[in-house]
């Protein structure tokens, strides 16, 4: 089947993406939740772990652990790009880990990578009544 110039033409332009489209947001982080245990040791107080699962690409909005007393992370698998607070990104590799002070902000969180998986494990201590662990940033 023969197509002519022009038919060509109107189909690739029926195609094309319009200049004003609106931007594909980029995939977010699937978290786990793994755990939550009281600490013997520390009325009041709950460790709680999570996986946090990045796809390709995946990233996490700007946010604050409000109500964490302590956040320790550690990169399971691929890379993390992170950055707190005023401290310039960084690349964690598998195996990696960090610290992060309460009320500290999140400013990067994601797969340092567009073609592999990375996973993250967190671990915070809060109030043993804390429901909300992450805070993202109100919308600008």
């Amino acid at each position: 089947m023969k197509m002519s110039a022009r038919a060509l033409a109107a189909l690739i332009a029926s195609a094309s993406v319009p200049a004003n489209a609106v931007a594909v947001e980029p995939p977010r982080e699937t978290v786990i939740s793994s755990l939550k245990q009281p600490i013997p040791s520390i009325a009041g107080k709950s460790l709680v772990a999570s996986v946090v699962y990045y796809r390709p690409g995946a990233k996490s909005p700007p946010h604050r652990h409000p109500a964490a007393h302590l956040i320790f992370a550690q990169v399971l698998s691929g890379a993390i790009r992170s950055q707190v607070n005023d401290e310039p990104p960084k690349v964690y590799p598998a195996g990696a880990s960090w610290f992060e002070l309460p009320g500290a902000h999140h400013v990067i969180s994601e797969n340092a990578s567009s073609s592999e998986s990375a996973q993250l494990l967190v671990v915070f201590v809060v109030d043993a009544d804390n429901r909300e662990l992450i805070a993202p940033d109100p919308k600008q």
